[in-house]
């Protein structure tokens, strides 16, 4: 028997939750300059209860080609990756903009 979503009621596999969690959030990606003048694009504004944050960071990574961390519902990656972060994550469904 197939398992069930506790918010929504409905069977796991056509279950819309995190689809509409990710249509809901709103995330900002800007840059700081970090020790030594190197650049550090930050991924801010993400609700941690709805969103797995290490699985969304290690996709980001991969896909800009970098290193980076998850803290606290933000994501940090080496380097400004700001364009290539914002294509990523409407790509995915997420409604990002610059800060």
């Amino acid at each position: 028997m197939s398992q069930m979503c506790d918010v929504c009621g409905l069977p796991k596999e056509i279950c819309v939750c995190e689809e509409i969690a990710r249509e809901q959030q709103e995330i900002q990606i800007y840059t700081v300059a970090r020790r030594y003048g190197k650049m550090v694009t930050i991924v801010d504004g993400i609700n941690v209860g709805d969103i797995d944050v290490n699985s969304l960071c290690s996709e980001l990574k991969g896909a800009c080609a970098c290193g980076g961390t998850a803290k606290n519902g933000t994501i940090e990656l080496q380097g400004d990756h700001k364009t290539k972060v914002k294509q990523v994550l409407e790509r995915m469904g997420f409604n990002a903009e610059f800060k």
